[in-house]
Order: C-alpha cells, then sequence, then structure tokens
C-alpha cells in the first residue's frame, strides 16, 4: 500500500437501503423490506459498473445497514464478499458510532481511514450522511438530502486525515432501484 500522498481517492456516501417500519423491534433492529434488499443488490451493481469496487468500508451496526452491505455485495460480485482491486476483499470496519452519529463524527471516522486507500464506502443513516454530504460539498449536495439506497461520490482533494468541510467535491450521484 502507498502512504496515499499522490493517490485518487474517492469517498462514496450511501444511505441505507429501506427498512421495515416496525414498532415492536427496536429501531436499530429494523430489516430491510424487500425493495430494500433489491435496492441494495441495484447499488452495488452500479458501483461495480462505474468501477468504484471499495477498499475500505464504514457501515453502521444496525441490522439494515448490515443487510444493506450484504446487498451491495451480492449486486457488485454476484456473491459476498468481493470487492477492492482485482477482486480481493474490502477491509470492513463495523462502527456503531455511524449510528445516530452527526456529520462531524462521520467524518472522523473517515479521517481513520489507511492512508493507502483508494476508494471507500460509507453506510450509515439520515441525518448524518446527508449532512456530511452537503459538509463536504455545499454547493452541489442536494439540499434534501439522501434518498433511501442514495449513492453520493465525493473525490477528497487531501488524505483521509487531513479531509475537511469543503474538502470533497460531489463528482455523481443515484439512486439506486432493483
Amino acid at each position: 500500500m502507498t502512504d496515499g500522498r499522490n493517490q485518487e481517492r474517492t469517498l462514496v456516501l450511501l444511505r441505507h437501503a429501506k427498512a421495515e417500519q416496525s414498532q415492536d423491534a427496536p429501531d436499530a433492529e429494523r430489516p430491510l423490506t424487500a425493495r430494500g434488499h433489491a435496492d441494495a443488490s441495484a447499488a452495488g451493481a452500479w458501483l461495480a459498473r462505474h468501477g468504484l469496487l471499495p477498499d475500505v468500508v464504514l457501515c453502521s451496526t444496525t441490522r439494515r445497514t448490515r443487510q444493506t452491505w450484504h446487498g451491495v455485495t451480492m449486486g457488485m460480485t454476484g456473491s459476498p464478499p468481493e470487492g477492492g482491486p482485482a477482486g480481493s476483499a474490502p477491509v470492513v470496519r463495523y462502527e456503531a458510532g455511524a449510528y445516530e452519529a452527526q456529520p462531524e463524527d462521520l467524518l472522523e471516522l473517515v479521517r481513520g481511514v489507511e492512508p493507502g486507500a483508494g476508494t471507500v464506502l460509507l453506510i450509515a443513516h439520515n441525518p448524518g450522511v446527508s449532512l456530511l454530504s452537503a459538509l463536504l460539498d455545499a454547493q452541489r449536495a442536494d439540499p434534501d438530502g439522501l434518498r433511501t439506497t442514495d449513492l453520493v461520490v465525493h473525490r477528497p482533494t487531501t488524505r483521509w486525515a487531513e479531509l475537511a468541510p469543503g474538502g470533497a467535491p460531489i463528482t455523481a450521484r443515484h439512486t439506486a432501484r432493483g
């Protein structure tokens, strides 16, 4: 791995797929709906088509985000969990702090990524993930925020550890639907 000084970096923000609305289970345990599973797979297929296979995945620990990641891997490769350069499996970090996180908290998670990582996928929740996108590129961020299974591609202009507000222009966005 390189030290990350001169390499291109890509940060993909993904809001989890559509989850069941349940009064019976704790919020963190809500599973994806059938549509949510299909949309997560469609998100993975979109990432693969655009050469955005992650080296590192930062994923909230909730059931719906973990299921979203599983669906994304299925969509990228047809079987879990491949990705990264030359088909190598990405480093996956399940982060409890990504649940109910403020955008600054999510930014800190991204800053902690290994310097040599080229593409990072962050799977998280609203409002934090939408606010992080706006923090990184206020001019191009969607004022309505991310909908379920929305992907926003940011291109950081610095090393991960130095990522700051305004430091990652949006270059693409996509709403995955299966």
